[in-house]
């Protein structure tokens, strides 16, 4: 929306005579204060659409910091070591049909 100088002088005018040349600093006070408002407010909704966009960017980064320090906990080895122990542990499985001592149901 622009305006010509002739638009603005009479729009001047038209306050002058509503409102009288006495009330005119009160309600340029209170224009430029009702400005600042809304710039105040158009800065928070701007921020509010800031914050909100990036936050999706932070989470992937958050979840990618995780990916990579699992990365780096992790040790082959040491789960090769624990899996070697734990097939020691375990007793090779008997035959019962083969062992004449054992007492008890077989079906051979």
């Amino acid at each position: 929306m622009e305006l010509s100088i002739g638009e603005m002088l009479l729009i001047a005018v038209a306050i002058v005579v509503l409102f009288g040349p006495d009330k005119l600093p009160q309600i340029a006070r209170d224009l430029g204060e009702g400005v600042r408002k809304m710039r105040g407010a158009m800065e928070d909704v701007k921020t509010e659409i800031l914050k909100e966009t990036d936050n999706p960017v932070s989470e992937i980064k958050r979840e990618i910091d995780k990916v990579k320090q699992a990365a780096k906990d992790y040790n082959p080895l040491a789960e090769a070591q624990h899996n070697e122990a734990l097939a020691e542990k375990v007793q090779p499985k008997v035959n019962l049909a083969d062992d004449d001592q054992h007492e008890g149901p077989v079906s051979r």
